[in-house]
């Protein structure tokens, strides 16, 4: 399988990240293992976590999945062959923080769950913009330096502070973000193509997607409001694709999928792998059957016919 570049930090990922937020939430632990083993077993590596999943579900505090991963690591000794990349800068409790010292020690307690020395792409998760990016930057390079952190990243953060954050590691010579990790799909293109495309192509910074599947919507699964009761994910992130622009980018999904004898899904995920930009996005599964269904993506290819119909249906 043919790996891809994170940016210019030299580690490389199989085509499709695993998004770890199903760990100890959707996925209990029994299964999260098993998935984790399929993942190894078709010879994808990067899995994506943070410490705060999933403190959004009632009793969780975060770190479950961190938590859920570290097991696995631990008792299956496959440290080697997954790169880690996890979170730092969301509200555990505190509100969003990307402080010096909050870095420091949210590093070490996710370092502690995960049951390793090191995390090999440390990001940001939300930004802080009562903090200057020079304070968070060399936060982040003396993690580097002490080799706890492999490679850097950022997601949610605005243009003008992704650019200042660059500006900030050049000026100072500190690892910069190698990574973005944008909310980019067929329902959410306009932001991520027009305000950071230029600038992760320009500096050659990898893109790893996040809600790839816009929270599930371009599986298909969800196309009436009735359907939204069908996961814990359907009211908390579906019901604002129900509208007519989302039925075109379903029908079209359809349509492409059908020529190729593929699932909407599979289509989603292709398309992004079709994007110039984008270096891998990140998926969820909660069965390894549903797994094994999200992998042939990497092998599908998009013509410039199934291109356009999506491209249209989405614009």
């Amino acid at each position: 399988m043919q790996h891809r570049p994170l940016g210019r930090s030299g580690l490389s990922t199989a085509p499709i990240v695993f998004g770890g937020n199903v760990f100890g939430w959707t996925a209990d632990e029994a299964t999260s293992f098993a998935l984790l083993d399929a993942f190894v077993a078709d010879g994808f590596n990067c899995i994506d976590t943070a410490d705060s999943y999933s403190r959004w579900v009632e009793g969780h505090q975060g770190g479950e999945s961190e938590t859920v991963i570290g097991k696995w690591l631990k008792r299956r000794g496959r440290r080697d062959d997954v790169l880690i990349a996890t979170k730092v800068g969301n509200d555990m409790g505190q509100g969003k923080c990307l402080k010096r010292d909050y870095i420091l020690r949210s590093a070490e307690q996710s370092l502690q769950r995960l049951q390793t020395d090191y995390i090999d792409l440390y990001q940001q998760h939300f930004d802080d913009d009562e903090t200057p990016v020079e304070e968070t930057m060399e936060a982040f390079a003396t993690l580097v330096r002490q080799g706890k952190v492999r490679a850097l990243g950022a997601s949610n953060i605005t243009p003008a502070r992704l650019k200042d954050s660059l500006a900030a590691s050049a000026k100072h010579g500190w690892p910069r973000y190698e990574t973005l990790q944008p909310l980019y799909n067929l329902m959410d293109r306009a932001g991520f193509e027009k305000d950071y495309a230029p600038v992760c192509a320009e500096q050659g910074i990898g893109v790893i997607p996040y809600f790839s599947l816009a929270a599930g919507f371009l599986t298909g699964k969800y196309r009436t409001e009735a359907d939204l009761d069908k996961s814990p994910r359907g009211r908390r992130g579906v019901y604002k694709y129900l509208d007519a622009r989302g039925h075109r980018v379903l029908a079209a999904l359809d349509r492409v999928a059908g020529g190729l004898g593929a699932t909407p899904a599979q289509v989603a995920l292709a398309w992004l792998l079709a994007r110039p930009t984008v270096t891998a996005p990140i998926a969820s599964a909660t069965s390894v059957a549903q797994w094994h269904e999200l992998t042939r993506a990497t092998t599908l290819r998009l013509d410039a016919e199934a291109m356009r119909l999506l491209d249209e249906a989405s614009a």
